[in-house]
């Protein structure tokens, strides 16, 4: 018997040899080993261009890797962000930006790094200039609009004169109207809903916390509706003086609610 279990031992090393040498076999074989960080970076550049974002990123975590501390580095941590932005990773690009900024808080490119993180976190698929989408920002999740309007912020405060803050200014102010808005949304929500004190408390977010965005006109009616409602006459009766006094022409005060067709901002 002893003789048996004795002879299993060798089997069982020669199995585990052979899985090992097998496991070593299907290792990938690392095809930039020897190239230079120049040919890393122009292959990175060239997926990146035909959009294979997939294949570029990890590329340009290479690149990284070989040109630690030069100029070349940094440019592939912007590119990898980047091509993550592009992929949909906007986490994953976030988090590029973030270590990016932390790490080279005096690159002339803090500039853009600021404006991507902006962009990344901003609603691009329904954008500024969006022609299709009916639904806005303002229906959507608030912390990233609030995450891409503070980037926009830094950027436009420590870069007046960059290149990019003319579109990031244009981008706060969407963002700013999209966020009085979404208080707006809320309120009508539960004005249907005979919640009349929850309409009021939100409608007047709006006109506390923002200014001279197109959703105060709509905040406004809702909190004389929703007075009207409680039997607040003379609240009523101040709010509607605020309308007349600030939309003399208003449609609402005409028309009641706007149909829900095309988005608020859609001015084409």
């Amino acid at each position: 018997m002893r003789r048996v279990k004795l002879s299993v031992v060798p089997a069982i090393a020669a199995v585990l040899l052979a899985g090992g040498l097998a496991g070593c076999s299907s290792t990938t074989e690392d095809k930039t080993a020897g190239w230079s960080p120049n040919r890393i970076y122009a292959e990175a550049k060239d997926e990146l261009g035909s959009g294979s974002y997939d294949k570029a990123v990890p590329l340009f975590e290479k690149l990284e890797g070989r040109a630690a501390g030069t100029p070349l580095a940094q440019q592939a941590q912007i590119d990898k962000a980047y091509s993550q932005y592009k992929a949909g990773e906007k986490a994953q690009a976030v988090a590029t930006l973030d270590r990016f900024i932390k790490l080279h808080p005096s690159s002339p490119a803090i500039d853009y790094a600021l404006y991507l993180k902006g962009v990344t976190n901003f609603n691009d698929n329904l954008g500024l200039f969006s022609f299709i989408s009916r639904q806005d920002l303002s229906e959507r999740d608030q912390k990233a609009a609030k995450d891409s309007f503070e980037a926009f912020r830094e950027l436009t405060t420590r870069f007046p004169e960059s290149r990019y803050t003319p579109d990031a200014r244009q981008r706060m102010t969407y963002i700013v109207n999209s966020l009085a808005q979404y208080e707006v949304h809320v309120a009508r929500y539960y004005y249907s809903r005979g919640a009349y004190v929850a309409a009021i408390n939100r409608a007047q977010i709006a006109v506390a916390d923002y200014r001279d965005v197109p959703a105060l006109e709509e905040a406004l009616y809702i909190m004389m509706l929703s007075y009207d409602k409680l039997g607040m006459a003379q609240l009523r009766d101040d709010t509607r003086r605020v309308i007349d006094q600030n939309y003399p022409k208003s449609a609402y005060l005409s028309d009641g609610f706007k149909a829900n067709t095309d988005p608020w901002w859609k001015v084409w």
